[in-house]
């Protein structure tokens, strides 16, 4: 049975031209300036951390920039996701977020040299939300452009999308804020930093939720 001309003619009228999405990974490179102005400002507009030059250039700038890079990587996983029919499986995604949130801790097993450098007494919730607040408003900028990339792919499944590409930011972020705080204790980095990219884990989730709506 053939549409009525009337119908036939509307779909005719909305017919656009569309430009095909490019590959995930070549679609997250327009992120690598708003990376490295992440990573440069976080201390930048602060103070760099006293023991920079103890450290050493490798330790603070190189791993700083591979984390940077490991987040848009997983921004190029949370693109693909993104896109209907090349969605992760289970275990790629726990795989990907297992990672993620690894990378951090582990950068600071080969860094610091004792995990007892922290915040003065009585300072320790203080200095927490500090680091926190520095690195969760850092991602912000990384986190919209992220989202509105994955946006126009149309996820099928947007929370997951942006939980990933929230945790490729978080990362980005916290690559930064590695240049500017210097504490060790476990209890700061996991509060401060690990919270932070748990964060913006979240509000990636609830952003691609509403930009879906």
């Amino acid at each position: 049975m053939s549409a009525p001309n009337d119908l036939r003619e509307k779909i005719r009228r909305d017919l656009r031209p569309t430009r095909p999405l490019r590959p995930p990974y070549i679609r997250a490179l327009v992120l690598i300036p708003l990376a490295v102005a992440i990573v440069l400002s976080v201390p930048g507009l602060r103070f760099f951390r006293s023991d920079m030059q103890a450290i050493g250039l490798l330790k603070a700038w190189g791993f700083s920039f591979g984390q940077a890079l490991a987040g848009l990587i997983i921004v190029g996983v949370a693109l693909r996701e993104s896109i209907p029919g090349r969605g992760l499986s289970r275990r790629a995604v726990a795989a990907t977020i297992a990672i993620g949130l690894a990378i951090p801790f582990a950068l600071l097993a080969v860094t610091a040299s004792a995990f007892d450098i922290g915040p003065a007494a009585g300072r320790d919730f203080e200095e927490g939300v500090g680091c926190f607040r520095v690195s969760a408003i850092s991602a912000i900028p990384a986190l919209i452009a992220a989202a509105f990339l994955a946006a126009r792919a149309l996820p099928t499944r947007p929370a997951l999308a942006g939980a990933l590409y929230g945790l490729g930011c978080g990362l980005i972020a916290d690559a930064g804020l590695r240049l500017f705080c210097e504490y060790s204790v476990p209890s700061h980095v996991v509060f401060g930093h690990g919270g932070a990219i748990l964060g913006a884990m979240a509000l990636g989730a609830v952003v691609a939720r509403v930009i879906r709506r």
